[in-house]
């Protein structure tokens, strides 16, 4: 057990000379009002130990908050929603996974999200609110088929400049760090082909610490479902390619992806299972981040209870105590009182009598 003063330590220690001396001062009388002193001297010492605030500590992990910023740029276009990760899972899984151990691994960080689709949206402005990052992590879902206008890699770029930018300028001395989650294919529809050049992320390089480039996807494909917004994936029909009317299969393009990492200067890794992320996430001074982000606190939790019942009952006591000096009226002395009254009331009725009596003799 230690001790947490509510009032803080010099009022306690101000307050054990009064007690003192209120003590010494009961002793000094008769048995009596001793035993009654003592007891309320009982009942201020407890009070006084309460206030010195009797806890039990305990230890535990406190996160506090990291200059680093872990930015997510992550593909929602249907060719994510390809059934090639991790056996026959969807590409999408890996991505919410994967985004789940970054976070858990930068603890006290900020985070943010950019995803595109058929545009790039800002999904997450950075917060340091870990859960509101895993949460959209774990409703990932890929685009409204109906809505999809081809996949493209440097689709995210202007909102991925906007945000870096802003992360920047809001703390400079902060660590960014950018992790783009992609199969790297680049179909824009009926505006480009998979040969099409892609615009270069190099102008961003100066804003980017750290960070990877994470592939997902297979060189033999998978085939992808519709989605509706409703029906659930597994009954949800193929995409169908048009020029063979054949479920269409999709192709990680390592090419483009490893083309991207250069450029913002960040290692490639190709996703195809769960786990192992330690290669992209300790690259860093981890040493630290995991100084800065997580310590060691004691948390104390106040033991009062023990005292408390002890206090309710010399209250108690003292209650007790109270009722049995107030002074009792002694049996004889209630008869005669009693007694007196009977007689008076008896003799104001005869005056009464006679009154009636020279009233009545009167009017004769």
């Amino acid at each position: 057990m230690t001790w947490q003063p509510v009032f803080g330590l010099w009022s306690a220690l101000f307050a054990l000379p009064l007690l003192g001396a209120g003590i010494a001062l009961a002793l000094s009388w008769r048995t009596e009002s001793r035993t009654a002193w003592l007891r309320r001297g009982g009942i201020a010492l407890l009070a006084l130990v309460m206030a010195l605030g009797p806890s039990t500590a305990r230890d535990t992990t406190s996160t506090v908050a990291v200059n680093a910023d872990i930015i997510f740029v992550v593909d929602r276009t249907g060719s994510m929603a390809a059934e090639d990760y991790n056996g026959s899972e969807p590409r999408l899984d890996g991505v919410s996974a994967d985004i789940t151990e970054i976070v858990q691994d930068f603890p006290g960080a900020e985070y943010g999200i950019v995803a595109w689709d058929s545009r790039s949206t800002r999904q997450l402005p950075l917060t340091s609110d870990a859960n509101a990052a895993i949460s959209w992590a774990d409703t990932l879902t890929q685009e409204l088929s109906s809505l999809s206008a081809g996949s493209r890699l440097d689709r995210p770029l202007v909102a991925l400049t906007e945000m870096l930018e802003s992360a920047q300028e809001r703390n400079p001395q902060n660590v960014r760090l950018v992790f783009l989650m992609s199969d790297g294919e680049n179909t824009d529809g009926d505006a480009s082909t998979a040969d099409s050049p892609l615009i270069p992320f190099d102008a961003l390089e100066p804003l980017v610490d750290g960070g990877a480039v994470l592939g997902y996807g297979t060189v033999e494909g998978g085939t992808m479902r519709v989605w509706d917004g409703s029906t659930p994936p597994e009954e949800a029909d193929w995409i169908i390619d048009p020029a063979t009317d054949e479920p269409a299969v999709s192709v990680i393009d390592e090419t483009n992806l490893r083309a991207v990492a250069e450029q913002l200067a960040i290692p490639y890794e190709h996703r195809t299972q769960p786990g192992g992320l330690e290669s992209v996430t300790q690259g860093y001074d981890l040493t630290q981040i995991a100084g800065d982000g997580r310590r060691e606190v004691t948390v104390y939790t106040p033991l009062l209870w023990p005292f408390a019942l002890a206090v309710l009952g010399l209250l108690a006591w003292e209650l007790f105590a109270l009722g049995g000096a107030f002074p009792r009226i002694p049996g004889s002395a209630r008869s005669t009182t009693a007694a007196r009254g009977r007689g008076s009331a008896q003799g104001g009725q005869r005056a009464q009598q006679a009154q009636a009596g020279a009233a009545t003799e009167d009017a004769r």
